[in-house]
């Protein structure tokens, strides 16, 4: 099923071009702090692959998205597919912020889950405001993908 009629809403075209400003502060803050670091090469994939991601989801608004590219064989991708896949990853999305949240309030990691564990237990600061303050963007991700991904459904099963 083809999509070169339906138009996307107003609306998720620009949730779509918000996910990649959402990720982009936490992604630049990691790649400052991966010069010298001895988990730098860590700290630059994630961040690059975490904007590839993020700019993934333009794909879902526009053409480019619904095909892959001539070298990779040029086919048609289905529409489910990647609705669901995008659906799917905004849930994952959100889990994993909720895991964050959640884990800042009472310590999951830090505490271990066992008494073994706690007293293995390595201490952390929290972090500050100057450091949380390039992530919090990142809260909007997976509410934003899986409204564009709504949307991409809506259109692509007319």
């Amino acid at each position: 099923m083809s999509l070169t009629h339906a138009r996307p809403s107003r609306w998720a075209v620009a949730a779509a071009y918000a996910v990649p400003l959402c990720v982009l502060p936490s992604a630049i803050w990691r790649l400052t702090g991966a010069t010298g670091s001895t988990v730098g090469w860590y700290l630059t994939t994630l961040s690059v692959l975490s904007m590839a991601l993020a700019i993934l989801t333009l794909g879902l608004v526009h053409q480019w998205g619904q095909r892959l590219p001539r070298w990779l064989g040029g086919r048609p991708i289905p529409p489910r597919a990647v609705t669901r896949l995008a659906i799917s990853g905004g849930l994952l999305l959100v889990a994993i912020c909720a895991y964050f949240l959640l884990n800042q309030a009472f310590h999951f990691v830090d505490r271990g889950w066992s008494p073994a564990a706690m007293q293995d237990a390595v201490v952390h600061e929290r972090p500050g405001w100057d450091t949380l303050r390039y992530y919090v963007p990142l809260l909007a991700w997976g509410p934003l993908l899986m409204a564009v991904g709504l949307d991409h459904r809506r259109r692509a099963l007319r």
